[in-house]
This record gives structure tokens, sequence and C-alpha cells, in this order.
């Protein structure tokens, strides 16, 4: 589900001239791209379906994996790993052997444990670049931002709060601290920090309850995915792009090998 909106936003944002290639097992993935291909803007959408990414990977500069089962009611991000583990690891090994230089982004849960499982895929490939390798973790911060500034009672847009750790539970860390709004430091209570880092970092729960059985966060993460990727694109264009991920952190035996 996350995909369909992502690819949306996609061509809606990426810069003119780009292509944008969608590809997932099912049937119905080139008529998709036929739907968004009437969409005008000047982005090329081209989809492919079964079980072989080869040709949606050709020449590509940014992959962006969103593919996996959702949380349902009851579940972690843990619980998906067996099924998402799989499914990522398949198509990173195929990236390596058709797009050895691309920037990998991977939306897919649990973030935490599937990008080290990337890395080593990347490593036995001997195509392994650490600093093209991304958890993606803007939904963090964009639930962050939102929930400050309804708590402040300010416009989200000047917001900027920082989210580091990693992206599940209490490894999402979102620093209060250093909270702004148009570069102003915010200032929060004891009791204010401690209700809104509980939010943020049960937000993805909050949605899969709310949406009683009927899958997890889609909508906010395609938003998520589309701004780290468009970010992504933006920075290999040129532009200076500050974004937080989860990534390779190894800088010695006290550093987590990854973190954001």
């Amino acid at each position: 589900e996350i995909g369909q909106s992502l690819a949306l936003l996609l061509k809606l944002n990426l810069p003119a001239k780009s292509e944008l290639s969608l590809y997932d097992i099912s049937p119905v993935t080139p008529g998709i791209a036929v739907d968004l291909s009437h969409i005008p803007t000047d982005v090329k959408v081209t989809g492919f379906a079964g079980e072989d990414p080869t040709e949606a990977l050709k020449d590509a500069d940014v992959v962006v994996i969103s593919a996996g089962v959702a949380r349902k009611p009851g579940m972690t991000r843990a619980d998906l790993f067996n099924t998402n583990a799989t499914i990522v690891h398949n198509l990173v090994e195929k990236a390596a052997k058709v797009c050895p230089k691309a920037c990998i982004a991977i939306i897919t849960n649990p973030v935490n444990t599937i990008i080290p499982i990337a890395a080593e895929v990347l490593k036995k490939a001997g195509v392994y670049d650490k600093n093209k390798l991304f958890g993606v973790t803007t939904l963090d911060v964009i639930r962050a931002n939102t929930f400050v500034a309804e708590a402040k009672d300010v416009n989200v847009k000047y917001v900027r709060v920082p989210v580091i750790g990693g992206h599940s539970g209490t490894t999402i860390l979102p620093l209060l601290s250093q909270a702004t709004v148009n570069g102003l430091k915010l200032e929060f209570t004891q009791e204010q920090i401690e209700q809104l880092t509980h939010r943020i970092q049960n937000a993805g729960t909050e949605v899969v309850e709310a949406k009683a059985g009927g899958g997890s966060a889609t909508l906010s993460m395609a938003q998520a995915g589309a701004e780290f990727a468009l970010g992504l694109v933006r920075a290999l264009i040129g532009e200076d792009v500050i974004r937080y991920a989860y990534v390779d952190n190894a800088n010695g035996e006290t550093s987590p090998a990854f973190f954001a």
C-alpha cells in the first residue's frame, strides 16, 4: 500500500526528465504505471511485474524498497522480520548485480535489523558502500515535527525536531532539547518531554490500533519515503541536503554498528 502512494508523490515531485520504475510481483503494477503516466508531469513512469526485478533496476540511481508485510494489532515491528528480511535480501541481492552504484533506501520494517542484513548482502557481492545504504527513519522525524507543532500551537512548516537512534520503540530518540521553530529553541516541561517522547515512540502502534486490523501507517510513511527519496535525488544533483537515516556507524568498539 505504501508503494502506490509513494509512486504518486514521486511522480508529482521528481525533477523534470526523471524516470520512475515501479516493481512488484503483482500483475497490476504495469497498470498502476499507466494510471500514473496520465498525470501531467515531466516524469516518465514504467511498471514491471513478476518474479524478476532486473528490468526495473536497470540504470537506477536510487532504489527505494517498501516491499513487505504490514503490522497488525498486537504485532511489533520485530514480528515482521522473517518474512520481510527475506524479501529485502532478495531485492538487494538483485540490485547489487544490476545497479551496484545505486543509493538504496529501505522503508521495510523492522529497519533496525534489516539494514545490517542488506549491508551483508552488498558486502558479499563486493559492492558495499556504507554511504549509499539508508534505513528510512523520516517518519519518526515528521511525526515528531507534527506532534511538537500541535503541542506548541505553531506552524509545523517551521518546526525542526532531530530524531536519532533507530526505528523501533525506545530506540526512537527525539531530541526535544534541540527542537526549534523558525530557528528559535522550544522549551518543554518534563511532563511534556515524557508525553511527546512516548507518543513519538509509539505512533506506529497508534495507527495500527486505529486501523483495527486494516494495516499500519501507509500514507504518512509514503510521505516520509518521498521526502527521503527526493532528498537523495537532490543531493545526487549537487544540492546540500540534510536527512536523518539509519546508517552504518562503525567508528570503533564503543560505537553502535548502525545508528540514525
